[in-house]
C-alpha cells in the first residue's frame, strides 16, 4: 500500500497526497448523509414526520462524534509528533491508548444513552408521536457506537502514518454500503426508519473491520496490541488536545438550537427552513476546507516533531493560502449564483426567495472562516491545547450565541440579526485566532532554526 513520505517528499506533494483522499472520503460521507435523509423523507405515509423525529436524535449522534474526534483528532497530532522525533515507543502507546479510549467510551455511551433514550429525547421537545420513531431508531444506532467510534476515531492514525488511501477506503466502504443498504432495509424489507438505522450500523461495522484489518496487519508498523498497556499520562494528553474538536462539534449543536429558537420567534417556521438550507450549504462548502486543513495537520505535526521549522512554515502558508483562495471563490459564486445553491435543497419558490437575503448575509465574511480553520489546525497540530480550546469556545460560545440574541432583539435586526451573527463572528474570531497563531508560532519556529 502506497505511503506518503513525510521525510523526503515536498510539502506540496505531501499535502496533496494526504488532502485529496480526505476530500474524496468527506465528500462521499457527506453524500451518504444527505441521501439518508432523502430516503427517510420519502417513506410513504409518514416520511416527513419521521424525518423530523430523526432530527431530534442528532444531538446524541453529535455527542458520539464529539467523543470520537476527541480521541482521534486529539491523539493523531501527538502520534505524528512522536513519529517526527522517531519515538516509536511513544507513538505506539498513543495509538493503543486512543483505541482503548474509543472502546471504553463507546460502550458507556451505548449503555447510558440507550437506557435513557426516551428521557434524553424528551429534553429536545420530542412528543409522544415522535418518540415512537426516534427511540427505536436511536437505540439501534447506538448498538453500533463502538463500530463508528473505532472506524472514525482510528482513521486519523492511519492518515498520520502516510496511508491516506487506506483512510479513504475505510470511509468509502461504509458510505457505499449505507447507500446500497438503506433502500433495501427501508423499502424492500419494509422496516422504515428502523431499517435506516440497521443499514447504518452494518455500514459502520464494515468500516471498523477494514480499519482493524489495517491496524492489525503485518504491513503496519504500529499495531493494536494487548502488550502495549493503557497509558494514563498519554490519555490525559489526548483528551487535553482533543477537547478542541470536541468543543467545536458540541457547540455547533448548541448554536443550531439557539438559532432555530430565535428564528421561530422572529420569523416563524419559514425561516427555520431557511436556516436548514443555509446550514446544509455550509456543510457542503466546509468539506474542502476541512480536507485541506486536516490533510495539512499530519504534515505539520511530523515536521514539527522532526525539528524542521522551514517545512512547518511552508505547510502552514500553503494550507492557509489554499483555504483563503477557496473561500474567496465560493463567496463569489454565492454572490453571483445564490439560487444555484438554494435549489439543491428546495423547489419551493417562496422558500427560495426568502432564503436569498439570509444566504448573502450568512456568507458575507466566509473568507475569514479560512483564517479560523487554519489557526485552529496549527494549534492542534503543534499540541497547543489551551489556545485550540479557547478559540473553539471564543467564536461559537462567546460570540455566535450572544450575537444571535443581541442582534435580533437589542439592535432590532429581526431575522437578519440571526444570519448576521455568523459573519461578525467569522471576522472577529477568525482574525483573532490566526493573528494569535502567527504571533506565537513564528517566533517559536525562528528559535528552532537558531
Amino acid at each position: 500500500m502506497k505511503k506518503v513520505d513525510f521525510d523526503n517528499g515536498t510539502i506540496t506533494e505531501n499535502m496533496i497526497q494526504t488532502a485529496l483522499p480526505m476530500l474524496v472520503a468527506q465528500v462521499i460521507s457527506l453524500l451518504y448523509s444527505i441521501v439518508d435523509r432523502i430516503y427517510i423523507g420519502r417513506i410513504e405515509g409518514y416520511g416527513t414526520q419521521a424525518l423530523g423525529a430523526i432530527g431530534l436524535c442528532f444531538p446524541v449522534i453529535i455527542l458520539t462524534g464529539g467523543f470520537t474526534n476527541m480521541f482521534g483528532l486529539g491523539g493523531a497530532p501527538l502520534f505524528s509528533i512522536a513519529l517526527g522525533k522517531h519515538d516509536r515507543e511513544k507513538a505506539g502507546r498513543v495509538l493503543n491508548t486512543a483505541f482503548r479510549l474509543e472502546i471504553m467510551t463507546g460502550a458507556l455511551l451505548m449503555v447510558f444513552c440507550g437506557l435513557f433514550a426516551p428521557q434524553i429525547l424528551a429534553v429536545f421537545s420530542a412528543t409522544a408521536e415522535e418518540l415512537r420513531f426516534s427511540v427505536p431508531y436511536i437505540r439501534i444506532y447506538l448498538a453500533g457506537t463502538i463500530f463508528v467510534m473505532v472506524s472514525t476515531g482510528m482513521n486519523p492514525y492511519i492518515n498520520a502514518q502516510g496511508y491516506a488511501g487506506a483512510g479513504m477506503k475505510s470511509v468509502l466502504i461504509g458510505a457505499v454500503a449505507n447507500i446500497v443498504l438503506d433502500p433495501v432495509f427501508i423499502f424492500l424489507f419494509g422496516l422504515g426508519v428502523n431499517g435506516a438505522a440497521i443499514a447504518t450500523v452494518i455500514s459502520q461495522l464494515l468500516s471498523m473491520l477494514f480499519v482493524l484489518k489495517f491496524l492489525l496487519g503485518p504491513e503496519n508498523e504500529f499495531r493494536i496490541t494487548l502488550k502495549n498497556p493503557f497509558s494514563f499520562p498519554h490519555a490525559k494528553e489526548i483528551i487535553g488536545l482533543g477537547l478542541s474538536p470536541f468543543v467545536m462539534q458540541c457547540t455547533n449543536s448548541l448554536v443550531s438550537v439557539v438559532c432555530n429558537s430565535v428564528l421561530m420567534r422572529t420569523g416563524g417556521a419559514l425561516y427555520v427552513s431557511v436556516m436548514t438550507i443555509i446550514s446544509s450549504v455550509r456543510q457542503i462548502l466546509d468539506t474542502p476546507i476541512l480536507a485541506v486543513t486536516e490533510g495539512a495537520s499530519p504534515v505539520i505535526s511530523y515536521n514539527y516533531g522532526a525539528g524542521r521549522p522551514e517545512r512547518v512554515r511552508k505547510a502552514v502558508i500553503l494550507m492557509a493560502s489554499t483555504a483563503i483562495l477557496y473561500t474567496c471563490l465560493m463567496w463569489a459564486l454565492i454572490e453571483r449564483f445564490p439560487l444555484m445553491f438554494i435549489k439543491i435543497f428546495s423547489d419551493d419558490v417562496n422558500l427560495q426567495q426568502a432564503a436569498l437575503r439570509p444566504l448573502h448575509l450568512y456568507f458575507s465574511a466566509f473568507v475569514f472562516q479560512a483564517f479560523q480553520y487554519s489557526g485552529q489546525t496549527v494549534f492542534k497540530a503543534l499540541n497547543k491545547k489551551k489556545q485550540a480550546i479557547f478559540f473553539s469556545l471564543f467564536r461559537k460560545v462567546l460570540m455566535v450565541v450572544p450575537l444571535t440574541w443581541l442582534l435580533p432583539y437589542v439592535f432590532q435586526m429581526g431575522t437578519d440579526g440571526v444570519f448576521a451573527a455568523e459573519p461578525v463572528s467569522n471576522l472577529i474570531g477568525g482574525l483573532a485566532c490566526f493573528i494569535t497563531m502567527a504571533a506565537m508560532i513564528i517566533p517559536e519556529l525562528k528559535k528552532m532554526e537558531g
